[in-house]
């Protein structure tokens, strides 16, 4: 039974948590096409404030008299059932949709490029907006990222394509029917909302599915099981991957802060260097789909490299917030183990005496899932200090608390771990940094503004 009814389309929408990054895109491309905005959220950030300065009404908090005059309300899936402005909404009968069921009749009539996967979709999804915007395409785009380029995650553009990061985590991504889509991985990952492993392949079996007659996939060779639904699927397909099996993949290389290089392959021939703005052995994974994508769509290889030169990079995506000589700092979401040791292995490139990490997990049920995980995945830190779990909405597990993943990575590294309060973390970096230290924040939560913190009293 599919989730999806995409049928309405009213003047005046309502947003419940239009502050989240997904949700704010699709109310930046809705206000651009002239329609009435309102939407609400617990706290104000830079996010509705530039949502305000475009037009939308927003509302600080959540009370039922919010949806009031909307023809349709969307929420987020950080917005629970019971919330008083659902309630509302179900009461006085003004249809409701979730942000995917919402954002599929925004690419009605479009050609769909999403990009999905347990790790990488936001960097994924960027590069290939910044491809298609850089050789003219003129895409709408819907990403989960602030691209640095554009200042905002979301552009409505002026063509048939459009760019969309699909969100697997609730099983939303079956919403959508792409003529094109990049799958960077699967993972063991949103298994509070798939249970079991097998519904988490089932999902992204019917995702590959729904591609529309005369598509493609394009799929990370070295993930068996990925490979697996892929081939088995009756959908065309271009592979990339670190293997020669693969049909796109690098040779020759090279790794350096803030920068990375390779020779790309394809079929077996090489058909030129590229360089970019990117730190990691995974962000070349993610550049090779996007290369792969271009070729499918006409372009030669001289203009995608041309386009992809442009990249600048996303918010929170290796960030570098401050740098001198004394020290590095640097922001990053990575909040899963896969992702963590990817990013702590990209920033070991960077010549700086020591580092330092600042993890934040992201919800109890993941980190007692994942806690072995976890435990392994900082081995190559220097010193990690561990704060308090960010719940997202989730009730605390006293065996998933950061006390508790902090004695259990204790039992796997013998460099130092600290458990810091969030509030003291800026006081113990003061007073324990040492020059040359890079410090790099990790955390899907709010440790970014730990981070502004922290470059502030440096700066200072």
């Amino acid at each position: 039974m599919s989730v999806c009814n995409t049928k309405m389309k009213k003047r005046h929408i309502h947003f419940i948590g239009i502050g989240g990054i997904g949700v704010s895109g699709i109310a930046h491309l809705v206000l651009k096409q002239g329609e009435e905005v309102s939407g609400s959220d617990i706290k104000e950030s830079a996010i509705t404030r530039k949502l305000a300065s475009l037009g939308a009404r927003i509302y600080i908090g959540h009370r039922p008299e919010s949806i009031e005059g909307a023809d349709l309300v969307v929420y987020s899936s950080a917005i629970q059932l019971d919330n008083p402005e659902m309630t509302a909404a179900r009461k006085t009968g003004v249809p409701i949709r979730k942000r995917a069921e919402f954002l599929s009749e925004l690419m009605k009539d479009k050609k769909v490029i999403t990009v999905t996967g347990a790790h990488g979709k936001t960097t994924t999804s960027s590069l290939a907006a910044t491809l298609l915007i850089g050789v003219g395409l003129n895409p709408t785009i819907a990403v989960g990222g602030i691209l640095r380029g554009e200042g905002d995650n979301a552009k409505l553009g002026g063509s048939d394509y459009f760019v969309a990061e699909a969100d697997e985590s609730d099983g939303t991504f079956l919403c959508y029917q792409p003529a094109y889509s990049i799958i960077t991985n699967i993972d063991h990952e949103h298994m509070n909302f798939y249970k079991t492993y097998d519904n988490l392949l089932n999902s992204f079996s019917a995702f590959v599915a729904q591609t529309k007659k005369g598509g493609c996939v394009f799929y990370y060779n070295d993930d068996a099981p990925l490979k697996d639904i892929v081939l088995k699927s009756n959908v065309r397909s271009v592979s990339f991957g670190f293997s020669r099996e693969a049909g796109f993949y690098p040779e020759n290389i090279f790794l350096a802060q803030c920068r990375l290089g390779f020779s790309c392959i394809k079929g077996g021939h090489n058909v030129g260097e590229i360089s970019l703005a990117l730190m990691g052995r995974h962000n070349i994974l993610n550049c090779l789909a996007v290369i792969a994508l271009g070729f499918e769509l006409g372009l030669d290889f001289e203009k995608i490299k041309y386009a992809l030169s442009g990249f600048k990079g996303v918010e929170r995506r290796f960030q570098v917030k401050y740098e001198d000589g004394d020290i590095l700092i640097v922001d990053d979401y990575a909040h899963h183990p896969s992702e963590i040791a990817v990013t702590i292995e990209a920033a070991k490139v960077c010549p700086r005496s020591r580092l330092i990490v600042v993890f934040q997990p992201h919800r109890y049920t993941r980190t007692k899932l994942l806690m072995d995980k976890f435990a392994k995945s900082f081995i190559k830190s220097d010193r990690l200090i561990i704060t308090d779990v960010y719940a997202a909405s989730e009730e605390p597990i006293e065996s998933a608390s950061a006390q508790a993943l902090a004695e259990r990575v204790r039992q796997e590294i013998n460099t130092p771990v600290d458990y810091i309060a969030k509030d003291q973390i800026v006081d113990f970096l003061r007073k324990n940094i040492r020059r040359n230290d890079m410090v790099l924040f990790l955390g899907a939560g709010d440790i970014t503004k730990v981070s502004d913190e922290f470059t502030k009293r440096f700066k200072k």
